[in-house]
């Protein structure tokens, strides 16, 4: 993720990129299909950047970000195209499988993971888990051409609850979990495209690609409604982020010597932020101008 500021300190503009340096030094050249910002380049006083532990992670902090707050030159605040869903479980006798669900229901007693951003991406990722974790077949009433699908995919009301450990394996991105499941996708993917079904073989790509969406390192949206902040501080410069019920809606850069940043950093940060935030304390410091224009996020 990454920000430009005026000289007032005014943010300008949000976007994200897979490489920094390539896409900032892009405004100074051919703008394409983004000329509309030609008349942005000049007000650029500074650039403020966060590094996130994966594109999901980047995906959701531009949103959140876009929702806070408009800056004058980005045009959408959804922050994309992607909308925000959920994967809900039930193991329960008579109805057990995986589905997409846009929030989970009021009193639903199944099991509810995300939020996820991409309707597509999950609903790929769900085809790819159902295809190896049969789950929606183990029920304990299958009808006539259902009960021979859970034949054929190993399936029965004896093994639910074992399939549906090994779904919340992978949901809770469990490394041996995720890499099983990962590893029979692409054994079937390559088998598909020996025996030349392409089509089949693209299918199950995209469900790997979509499954290394969902368990990738996301922290910035929870499900947890928690409201804290974390602070890292680098080479004079502490860095501030914000997490509002659950979403990490801010982030302020300000001038402090060590003393000062000591009773900020006094309280260990919740589990996975203490890294992302020192990270990103030694990125501010190395893309800081000659001073910190205070301004708003």
């Amino acid at each position: 993720m990454y920000r430009f500021r005026d000289a007032a300190g005014g943010v300008l503009y949000l976007g994200r990129a897979a490489s920094l340096r390539r896409r900032v030094a892009s405004y100074w050249g051919d703008l394409g299909d983004r000329r509309h910002l030609a008349v942005m380049v000049p007000r650029i006083a500074r650039v403020e950047a966060v590094v996130c532990d994966s594109v999901h992670e980047a995906a959701w902090l531009e949103r959140n970000l876009l929702q806070r707050r408009l800056p004058p030159w980005n045009r959408s605040p959804s922050g994309g195209q992607e909308s925000e869903v959920w994967i809900r479980l039930s193991a329960s006798e008579r109805t057990p499988g995986i589905t997409v669900t846009h929030e989970p229901a009021p009193g639903d007693q199944a099991l509810h993971f995300g939020p996820y951003l991409g309707g597509q991406k999950v609903r790929d990722a769900v085809s790819g888990l159902a295809r190896v974790l049969p789950l929606g077949y183990a029920g304990s009433r299958p009808g006539g051409a259902e009960r021979e699908l859970a034949r054929v995919r190993g399936a029965s009301p004896a093994v639910r609850a074992g399939l549906a450990r090994a779904v919340i394996a992978v949901l809770e991105r469990d490394p041996v979990a995720v890499a099983a499941l990962r590893a029979e996708l692409s054994g079937r993917r390559d088998a598909a495209a020996a025996r030349l079904a392409f089509e089949f073989a693209a299918r199950l790509q995209a469900e790997i690609e979509a499954l290394d969406w969902i368990t990738a390192e996301q922290k910035v949206t929870q499900q947890e409604r928690a409201d804290f902040d974390v602070h890292g501080w680098a080479d004079g410069i502490l860095v501030r982020f914000e997490v509002r019920a659950g979403r990490l809606s801010g982030w302020r850069l300000r001038d402090c010597g060590p003393a000062a940043a000591r009773r900020y950093l006094a309280e260990p940060p919740p589990p996975a932020w203490g890294e992302f935030a020192q990270r990103n304390a030694k990125l501010a410091a190395r893309l800081r101008p000659a001073h910190i224009i205070p301004g708003n996020d």
